[in-house]
């Protein structure tokens, strides 16, 4: 079993927990379904090798909402295998009913802090690519130090890429992606591609969230950082 690197935790939570209802459909596709698309528990290293086809590259998406866009991508390329971490659990009911509904087999769930399961379940180049789409901007000076992109967490990415993996990350809060921008030239073992913000890739669904957010005039930014090759 391949080991994981130790790194430190953050010093706080980078999201909070939001309120809302799950509707029958959804929990009982949790009851019935869940365990057929489930990340497995345990504290150990995952496996990734056996949770998909052997030879699939693997990515992992922090905070996927609904769901929508995530089984958008996982359906344009079923050739990829998707873990897709979630703390708020209407948000799973509703991709794993989706999952069901849709018998798209390469995708794994979990209803838990995907930044947790990198640091300590992910092993070190393991992940062909992260998602982190539009996480909580903290947009209060008092709360920047709960985002989710900080240095410690481009490393910690770096680390659990395989050489020219890719971290995809979007937000349509500026001063959000200027310090997304900022942290990610800045760790050695990633290269920003453009050097900075770029254009919505054409892979990348739009998120109703993000659709929204385009409605009352923000600016989006995606980043698409590669990890360089290991000395």
């Amino acid at each position: 079993m391949t080991a994981v690197t130790e790194t430190p935790a953050p010093a706080v939570p980078t999201y909070k927990l939001r309120r809302g209802r799950m509707g029958s459909m959804r929990r009982e596709a949790m009851a019935e379904h869940l365990s057929r698309f489930e990340v497995p528990a345990g504290g150990e290293p995952l496996e990734l090798r056996t949770m998909f086809a052997p030879g699939v590259p693997v990515v992992l998406e922090i905070g996927f909402g609904s769901g929508s866009s995530t089984l958008s991508m996982a359906a344009a390329d079923p050739a990829t295998g998707v873990v897709a971490a979630d703390v708020h659990t209407p948000g799973v009911g509703a991709l794993v009913l989706a999952l069901a509904e849709g018998g798209l087999e390469n995708v794994r769930v979990l209803n838990g802090d995907g930044e947790v399961l990198l640091r300590e379940r992910v092993p070190s180049g393991s992940l062909a690519g992260v998602r982190v789409f539009f996480p909580d901007p903290w947009p209060k000076a008092r709360h920047h130090k709960r985002r989710l992109v900080t240095p410690r967490f481009a490393a910690l990415v770096a680390d659990r890429l395989a050489p020219g993996g890719l971290l995809h990350c979007a937000t349509d809060w500026w001063p959000y992606a200027e310090q997304m921008g900022e942290v990610l030239a800045a760790e050695p073992a990633l290269e920003l591609e453009g050097g900075g913000a770029v254009e919505r890739p054409s892979w990348r669904p739009v998120t109703r969230f993000e659709a929204r957010g385009i409605e009352k005039g923000h600016r989006v930014a995606d980043f698409l950082a590669r990890r360089r090759p290991q000395p």
